[in-house]
């Protein structure tokens, strides 16, 4: 049985009944396949992988997977990540004294992901929008160390009178034929039911509610008193292209925020590495308990959560994976990484020129990635460093935020960039 998650445009839960939401629902995290097989050899994931012959291209023990699991992961196509190629870059005129940002250096890596369906701590999802995996290279930059927070946000308004997509009423031009009265401000909410459901109608736990926007995440009767720390929420995509803007930075590129999570790695499964937890220790903010109804904090958070919290990436980045999702720059298309040539090295890629989901046809979507706290290996896995995310760019939800990126600024220095192999 295979259960999908998709996008729900801003207004559509106010005036359309609840049967017909379906094909309407947003989207990060897609499909979940419990039926337990390999996907690119449909062999059952029961039967012993102890055959399947380990590539050297990572080191998936030494982060403490099983061996049986090392050895299904690789035969799901783990072997395809080649070890990351960092940039040196010396020079004197690109460094930045900001205390809020990490220096990326950037480099050549293997992009994308794979199913790694059956192992350890491992996914359930077919992630084929994550396929092939490519070697691409991105230039140095620097990066948010955290996701924009509720304070950063309230700044820029306050400056700039900015007014957020969910908190303007909906146009006749936008929804044609929809009576004037059910033009309403509001965003996409998750409300856990409260008992048990089945996880084929997903308007069990997400509704559209009046009133929801940045200020007020979880509706109208709620507001960010003590969440001063918790990342922005219920920002659309061009929400946090104009914050981005306004602060002198820019949204990171897909290829970009992988690198970054990545830490330097390759092929790992996690921005830690590849075991969901590390010496019993949870690493991100996500779901445990019985999803959708009951989270039960074994994390130490139930819902979304305070910037840095988990402990930061190689290079200092936190919440990369879980508690909010991050818009990047790119428009989505599930079959964008099918262009890319196998033969050649992708230079700072930027995405598609349009976006295309064959699960919404017509739904202008861009890339999210990290997953949030409602990710959990019983209906999503998109915490998964290399899964892919996507959404409608004027659509917003509470668990969906962003963080910005900022290009090295050049002098009349040389800028000399030299790659050293991990």
């Amino acid at each position: 049985m295979k259960i999908k998650l998709i996008h729900i445009p801003r207004i559509a839960l106010a005036i359309v009944p609840a049967l017909l939401l379906l094909p309407l629902v947003f989207e990060g995290c897609h499909t979940v396949d419990h039926n337990k097989t390999d996907s690119t050899s449909s062999r059952p994931i029961a039967t012993s992988a102890a055959g399947f012959k380990i590539k050297a291209a990572i080191s998936c023990t030494k982060n403490g997977m099983i061996k049986e699991d090392s050895i299904l992961y690789m035969h799901q196509g783990g072997e395809a990540f080649k070890p990351t190629v960092v940039n040196v870059v010396n020079t004197a005129s690109g460094k930045t004294n900001a205390a809020d940002m990490a220096w990326i250096p950037g480099g050549t890596f293997s992009m994308g992901g794979i199913n790694p369906t059956g192992i350890t701590d491992g996914g359930m999802e077919a992630m084929d929008d994550a396929r092939p995996i490519h070697r691409v290279f991105v230039d140095g930059f620097y990066m948010d160390k955290t996701e924009v927070t509720n304070d950063q946000f309230a700044k820029f308004v306050k400056a700039t009178g900015y007014i957020t997509v969910a908190e303007q009423k909906p146009t006749e031009a936008e929804f044609p034929g929809v009576p004037a009265e059910k033009l309403v401000a509001g965003s996409v909410v998750f409300t856990p039911p409260h008992q048990k459901v089945q996880l084929d109608d997903i308007s069990q736990w997400w509704s559209y509610q009046n009133g929801a926007d940045w200020k007020h995440p979880l509706g109208p009767g709620s507001d960010l008193t003590g969440k001063e720390n918790y990342p922005v929420v219920q920002v659309a995509w061009e929400d946090a292209a104009a914050y981005a803007k306004w602060v002198g930075k820019r949204l990171p590129t897909e290829a970009e925020w992988e690198f970054a999570a990545r830490g330097g790695k390759a092929g790992e499964l996690y921005p830690w590495g590849n075991q969901l937890k590390q010496d019993g220790h949870w690493m991100a903010n996500t779901f445990q308990g019985s999803f959708p109804d009951h989270d039960n904090a074994e994390d130490g958070e139930t819902g979304l959560g305070p910037v840095k919290k988990y402990p930061a990436n190689a290079y200092g980045l936190y919440d990369m994976a879980g508690n909010a999702w991050e818009w990047c720059a790119d428009w989505y298309r599930n079959d964008y990484y099918n262009s890319f040539d196998p033969n050649t090295v992708a230079r700072n890629p930027k995405g598609p020129s349009d976006s295309s989901d064959p699960q919404e046809s017509g739904q202008k979507k861009k890339v999210q990635r990290g997953g949030s706290f409602l990710c959990t290996d019983q209906y999503c896995t998109r915490y998964m460093v290399g899964s892919r995310g996507k959404g409608e760019y004027r659509s917003a939800t509470n668990h969906v935020g962003f963080r910005c990126v900022k290009d090295i600024k050049h002098g009349n220095n040389t800028t000399q960039v030299i790659q050293k192999a991990l």
